[in-house]
C-alpha cells in the first residue's frame, strides 16, 4: 500500500507504532519496522540520554529497516535534558523523529541540519497547521478517542481527520481508534496518509509490557477508559481502575494537583506494565481496546491489516460501487 507517507519516508506499509512512555523499546520498535511499519523508540523511557543511545543501537541489531525515535515535551517540574536527548538522536543517525506535546519549532533546526524527517503528533487543526508552517515533514492528528493527551477541543477522529487532511499539504497520519483493517481504509478515505496506532501494538508478542496488561486490554472495552486531568486543563485519557476513579472524584471534589500527585506519579504507572497490577497506578490505553481481540506478533498484525484492507478497497467497496 503506497501514500504519500510510505513514498515520503521510505517504509512499505501506512502503519506507524507512534511513542509510548514505558512501551516503545527497541524489540516493539524493531519488529514493528522490520514487518514493514514504522517503529518508534520513545526517548523519554529511558531514563538517561546514554540509555537512549543504547536502546538505538539495541533496535539496529533487531533491523535494518527504518525506525524512529519519539520526543515528547511537556512541562514538569524537573524537566529532562531535552538537548542531550537530542543530541543523542542527531549523533546516532536516526533519520525519523516524532515530536508531540508543545511546538516542536526549538527543535526543528538542529534535526533538519542533520536530515532528520519529523513527525509531529497534534490534536488539533490549527496547531497541526503551526507545525506546517514551522516545517515539519508530516503531522500525526490525534482524535478525541485516542490514549494519552486528546487535548481539550473533544473533536473525535472522523471530524477531526477530514478537517485538517483538508487544509494541511503534508503527509497526515490518522491516530486515535485504529487497530484494524476497517481503520485504515476509514483513515484513507479521510485524506490521510496512513495510521499511527498505539493501543493496538500494545497488544503484541514483541510488546515488552506484562501479559496481564496486555489480557486486561483484550477483556476490555470501548467504556474502559477514564479521562482525567479535566478540571486542570490537561486531559489525559487512561485505564479506567482504582486509582484513576479516585483521581476523578478528588477534582470533582474541589481538589488540586498537589493531591493527586503521589497517585499519578510516573513510577507507579511503569510498576503496572512491568509488574501486572492494573491498579498499582495510571496506565494508558484508548477508547479502541474494544476493537482489540488477540495478542499477535507485529508481522502477524500488519500482514493481517493490510491484507485485509487491499480485500476491503478491492472487493467489498468496489461490489458496492459496481452495483
Amino acid at each position: 500500500m503506497r501514500t504519500r507517507f510510505t513514498e515520503a519516508f521510505g517504509v512499505r506499509h501506512p502503519i506507524v507504532q507512534g511513542g509510548m512512555q514505558w512501551v516503545g523499546r527497541a524489540e516493539l520498535a524493531a519488529a514493528v519496522s522490520e514487518a514493514g511499519g514504522l517503529g518508534m523508540i520513545t526517548a523519554l523511557t529511558q531514563p538517561t540520554p546514554a540509555d537512549l543511545a543504547r536502546e538505538i543501537e539495541r533496535a539496529r541489531a533487531l533491523t535494518s529497516r527504518p525506525f524512529g525515535v519519539n520526543l515528547t515535551i511537556l512541562p514538569a517540574i524537573t524537566p529532562p535534558p531535552y538537548d542531550e536527548y537530542r543530541q543523542v538522536i542527531v549523533d546516532s543517525g536516526v533519520t525519523i523523529v516524532e515530536t508531540a506535546g508543545s511546538n516542536p519549532e526549538p527543535h526543528m533546526a538542529m534535526f533538519k541540519a542533520h536530515g532528520i524527517k519529523i513527525i509531529h503528533k497534534c490534536t488539533s487543526v490549527r496547531h497541526a497547521l503551526k507545525a506546517e508552517a514551522v516545517g515539519v515533514d508530516a503531522v500525526s492528528i490525534d482524535g478525541f478517542e485516542c490514549a494519552g493527551h486528546p487535548g481539550e477541543d473533544d473533536v473525535p477522529g472522523l471530524v477531526l481527520i477530514p478537517a485538517a487532511t483538508a487544509r494541511l499539504s503534508v503527509p497526515v497520519l490518522a491516530s486515535g481508534g485504529f487497530a484494524d483493517a476497517r481503520g485504515l481504509v476509514a483513515a484513507l478515505a479521510l485524506g490521510a496518509d496512513g495510521v499511527n496506532m498505539g493501543s493496538r501494538f500494545m497488544c503484541t508478542v514483541e510488546s515488552p509490557i506484562h501479559d496481564k496488561v496486555k489480557q486486561a486490554i483484550v477483556d476490555g472495552d470501548e467504556r474502559g477508559t477514564q479521562l482525567i486531568f479535566r478540571q486542570l486543563r490537561n486531559t489525559a485519557r487512561v485505564a479506567g481502575n482504582e486509582v484513576s476513579r479516585s483521581v476523578v472524584e478528588i477534582l470533582e471534589g474541589g481538589g488540586t494537583f498537589p493531591d493527586i500527585a503521589p497517585l499519578v506519579a510516573g513510577v507507579r504507572g511503569r510498576r503496572v506494565f512491568e509488574d501486572g497490577d492494573l491498579d498499582a497506578g495510571i496506565w494508558t490505553v484508548g477508547m479502541v481496546q474494544g476493537l482489540i481481540h488477540d495478542v499477535p506478533t507485529c508481522a502477524e498484525l500488519i500482514e493481517r491489516i493490510v491484507a485485509e484492507a487491499t480485500d476491503l478497497i478491492s472487493q467489498r467497496l468496489a461490489a458496492a460501487v459496481a452495483s
